[in-house]
């Protein structure tokens, strides 16, 4: 049994989870503790690294572990970071994280083996150590949540590239036009993603407005702007033809994303979460016509598509996986 330290770093939130991996046996991770804390970016990089570092002391405490029990700790994180060195380099969603060098001073202070990972990535390695891509050699994981990354596990070792940057699906041009993710419009992550889904609905019911036509949910102009993804979605699930449409043309897209992840990669799995996991019946019937008609009959007939084990817990699961990773 290994103990394992797992810290989830995001926009508005982070995480200290505790885990017992018992990689001998079964293979499964168990979390025994974790707390949360918001990550308040406005009060500086300092106030944010004082509450983690006082998180991480008072959880060991509070479970009467000691750091130098610890198999190891793993962070997961959004990028750009540099992962070899252990460098979180300015992601976008936490202003005046530049250049800090997380791994070294956690293993300055604790003594114990970081790991640093972005969180498309841990969350790969979490499915395939522990949730639905367990048993396999070739997986991706896409995320479909606030934006499109992908995880990729090939060969049976997690693929990184050259400088951390492999696994950027969502910046792939689908149409010349379309909603924008990425700095792109048309983009995987325009379709795919709940900021694109938003876009396009927001397209869709504005047409519909002007046309003098009644939506379900948007009733008028002021509510356009408050649509997200969960509101269409919600719509869809009790029937609104509309929102049936747009969630359709996000599962277009998404096939068109897939099939060319899987004639390029050949996995034989790929896990699919947030969004896709909550609403696959809305999405995934377009995508797998997409699918059928675009990729090579000998790659579709090895890959499976699925929603994430790991459901909502995944971010937990991921930091530790990092900390597990060989």
């Amino acid at each position: 049994m290994k103990k394992l330290l797992g810290i989830d770093i995001g926009g508005t939130k982070c995480a200290v989870i505790l885990g017992n991996y018992d990689c001998e046996a079964t293979g499964n991770v168990t979390i025994i503790d974790r707390v949360a804390f918001p990550t308040e970016v406005d009060k500086g990089l300092d106030h944010t690294l004082g509450r983690m570092i006082g998180s991480i002391d008072a959880i060991l405490k509070a479970n009467n572990w000691k750091a130098e029990e610890l198999y190891g700790i793993g962070i997961s994180c959004g990028g750009p970071l540099d992962s070899k060195r252990g460098i979180i380099m300015s992601p976008p969603n936490l202003i005046g994280w530049d250049d800090v060098h997380i791994v070294e001073m956690l293993e300055n202070r604790y003594g114990i083996k970081t790991k640093l990972q972005n969180d498309a990535n841990a969350c790969a390695l979490a499915e395939w150590k522990f949730g639905a891509g367990r048993g396999y050699r070739n997986v991706v994981f896409l995320t479909f949540g606030t934006g499109m990354g992908a995880g990729l596990i090939l060969d049976g070792r997690l693929y990184t590239g050259t400088n951390d940057m492999a696994g950027e699906v969502g910046h792939i041009r689908l149409a010349d036009n379309g909603p924008v993710g990425y700095g792109k419009s048309g983009s995987f992550e325009g379709f795919c993603s709940g900021g694109g889904i938003a876009q396009l609905a927001r397209m869709k019911v504005l047409e519909k407005l002007q046309s003098g036509e009644k939506i379900s949910f948007c009733k008028s102009m002021d509510e356009l702007y408050r649509l997200d993804a969960k509101i269409v979605g919600d719509a869809a699930e009790k029937g609104d033809e509309l929102a049936k449409e747009i969630y359709r043309i996000s599962g277009r897209y998404l096939g068109k994303g897939l099939s060319i992840l899987i004639d390029i990669l050949n996995p034989e799995i790929i896990i699919i979460g947030s969004i896709f996991t909550r609403s696959r019946e809305l999405l995934w019937p377009e995508a797998h016509e997409v699918i059928k008609r675009e990729c090579l009959s000998y790659s579709q007939k090895v890959c499976k598509v699925v929603t994430s084990g790991l459901g909502e817990k995944i971010g937990d699961y991921a930091a530790l996986a990092v900390a597990a990773n060989e």
